[in-house]
């Protein structure tokens, strides 16, 4: 199993707006500043491929912010661009340097794969979360022994050295909610969350208290959406990550049993946006929802 399930007013303010970014945001905004450079110059793919020894692919890729950057191909690619000014390369540059610095992420570099790695990245970089979740408990909201009901297919004293460091993981990439600055997240899940009890039901009791401490944060929203409306908005489970960052397009992220789809163009965007917008419609609101969680529990 790959830790890869994630889970706020949206009208609020961004709460890290002017936060740095992390190595994995750098990179996609200095690859899409180096595709405005290169457009701007009216250089083709296959000219900037020449000038760094690489392929087409390669200029693709990087400026899309999927590979990372080396201090000479940038720099290279700054004089073909007509970049001469020294204080502005000394900048690009830095950024570069920047890029490659590795993030607290990649000592579980062994258990994620790539396009996982990409997205715990730029959920450091994120001011806002936006997930749709209609089987599990968002990631960003489960507990330890939730997390591990998941990672060992309910057989937590069966778990494995490797399912424990995914456990550890899914731990650490919860510290984003509770830094300075942390992103707002708003989270709604399906009402079928709450009544399917991994783990068995000490595990449900803690993660619905959990639930109510969480949803006490002033950057944290979560909303159910009963059986009668679950379904209709959504298909499947998705998240959206907004950036302060203007370089940085909004993504939707979708993942599968194999992989994920990282969407960015602005008509997939836009449509999701819209289903987020009428699956709150949908679901209890925010004060509705705690004393959902609260007749659950006591029911439990």
């Amino acid at each position: 199993m790959v830790d890869g399930r994630t889970g706020g007013d949206l009208g609020a303010a961004d709460g890290g707006a002017n936060r740095p970014a992390g190595p994995t945001a750098l990179r996609i905004i200095l690859g899409t500043q180096l595709r405005k450079l290169r457009e701007a110059a009216e250089i083709s793919p296959a000219q900037a491929s020449a000038c760094i020894r690489g392929s087409k692919s390669k200029i693709s890729r990087l400026e899309l912010g999927r590979v990372g950057l080396k201090e000479r191909d940038v720099a290279d690619l700054l004089t073909l661009y007509g970049v001469h000014d020294r204080a502005e390369r000394d900048q690009f540059i830095e950024m570069v340097k920047q890029s490659n610095e590795p993030g607290w992420w990649y000592r579980f570099a062994d258990l994620m794969p790539d396009w996982f790695q990409d997205f715990v990245g730029l959920e450091e970089a994120t001011t806002r979360i936006l997930t749709c979740e209609t089987q599990f408990v968002p990631g960003l909201m489960q507990t330890e022994h939730y997390a591990r009901a998941i990672a060992t297919s309910g057989h937590p004293d069966l778990a494995t050295p490797d399912a424990e460091w995914r456990v550890t993981l899914r731990m650490r990439r919860q510290k984003v909610l509770h830094r300075p600055s942390p992103p707002r997240l708003w989270a709604v899940i399906d009402e079928s969350v709450l009544n399917r009890p991994l783990g068995g039901r000490e595990v449900l009791v803690e993660q619905i208290d959990h639930l109510l401490e969480l949803t006490t944060l002033p950057h944290v929203t979560l909303q159910i959406v009963p059986y009668g409306l679950s379904g209709y908005a959504a298909e499947g489970s998705f998240t959206m990550l907004r950036f302060g960052e203007r370089e940085l397009p909004d993504i939707v992220y979708i993942e599968h049993l194999t992989g994920a789809f990282y969407l960015d163009k602005r008509v997939d965007v836009e449509q999701y946006g819209r289903v987020f917008d009428q699956l709150t419609v949908d679901a209890a609101t925010p004060r509705e929802t705690r004393q959902w969680l609260m007749k659950v529990r006591a029911a439990l």
